[in-house]
């Protein structure tokens, strides 16, 4: 049993997402906190690849043969390599950080809770929905889900703060 090493797939992945990654969403015009509604939503797919496997592992450090030896994998309950459950977490961050709320947002919390896992090739559609406003502070609680074939791989909730326009105007005066 073996750990893969090459990285070459990975750099190429890399290489073509920064490039022209179809179907990449462009960073959104900023949703400051006045703009935010109860329900209001944003979503982003992405289908997990080999690379981004790879790519994960060697950032994190997490090796964990699950995700990365075949072999091993073979002998799991799942039968076959499967995504790491963080990486699919992530892209939550991604509709947090360029969407909804968008750039500028600072993340305080995240619960998940893992339903399913994610198999090479699939693709993983992260959904994030206003669920509370808590305007004393500019935060709010949003209701985060991670889908694959319609049905959920995790769920949780995130606590974030979002930019006021109010606070921005007032510190330019």
């Amino acid at each position: 049993m073996g750990v893969v090493a090459d990285f070459t797939p990975a750099r190429n992945a890399l290489s073509t997402a920064l490039t022209a990654a179809p179907g990449a969403q462009t960073m959104a015009e900023i949703h400051f906190f006045e703009d935010l509604t109860l329900g209001l939503t944003a979503k982003f797919s992405k289908t997990i690849t080999e690379a981004d496997i790879v790519l994960f592992a060697a950032v994190t450090g997490d090796t964990n043969p699950m995700h990365l030896d075949a072999e091993y994998a073979a002998t799991s309950i799942f039968k076959e390599r499967i995504a790491h459950g963080m990486l699919a977490a992530g892209l939550i961050t991604k509709v947090l950080g360029t969407q909804l709320p968008g750039p500028g947002t600072i993340y305080m919390s995240q619960t998940l809770k893992f339903r399913a896992p994610v198999k090479i090739g699939e693709t993983v559609t992260a959904i994030v929905e206003v669920a509370a406003l808590h305007p004393e502070k500019h935060r709010a609680t949003l209701k985060t889900v991670c889908l694959v074939k319609g049905e959920p791989v995790l769920e949780g909730e995130a606590y974030v703060s979002v930019p006021s326009r109010a606070a921005i105007t007032k510190a330019a005066e």
